[in-house]
């Protein structure tokens, strides 16, 4: 029975490292998706400055002047265009950490942090699983591995214990 436990937790770990070595990959192609995404952002704001200035007014103005219109519509591509400038603040923000990441297993962490769930999405679709043969994408690997096989062994080794205790417990009450 013990050696179920043993060989489960074996292919736990086997199936935590391979998962694990593909996140330095992820990383790399959420950075690539993340990339495209800011850029587009900082295109559409870049035309609404270039609108403001030429209206005479301000970035903050514009969007100001559109969230007010009482026009529904204008007022919603307000909100819109208020809503793609905060979230490019949070892309190039991300951007940076994921520049400032030492090595693919820090962009990993980086990446972990504060995830884009639509671009984490988008690259999650696109994502095509390889066996890595990189350093990194091996210490991913190992990393996997030893989390989910000494996780398996915690559980199973506190279960055990608990199938040993009560057969003496029943023991001492009857």
């Amino acid at each position: 029975m013990f050696r179920v436990f043993r060989t489960l937790g074996l292919a736990l770990g086997l199936l935590g490292g391979a998962v694990a070595a593909q996140a330095p990959e992820f990383a790399q192609q959420y950075a690539q998706r993340l990339g495209g995404a800011a850029d587009e952002l900082r295109r559409q704001v870049a035309v609404l400055e270039l609108d403001a200035q030429a209206s005479g007014t301000t970035r903050e103005g514009a969007v100001d002047r559109l969230r007010s219109n009482p026009d529904q519509l204008v007022s919603r591509r307000g909100a819109a265009a208020q809503a793609d400038i905060a979230r490019l603040a949070r892309l190039s923000a991300q951007q940076q950490a994921l520049a400032s990441a030492t090595s693919p297993l820090g962009r990993v962490v980086a990446m972990l942090r504060d995830p884009d769930m639509p671009v984490a999405e988008a690259a999650y679709r696109d994502f095509s699983p390889a066996i890595p043969t990189n350093a990194d994408g091996l210490a991913a690997g190992l990393i996997g591995f030893f989390a989910a096989w000494g996780g398996w062994r915690i559980v199973s080794d506190v279960g055990r214990r608990t199938l040993r205790r009560r057969p003496r417990e029943a023991a001492t009450v009857a």
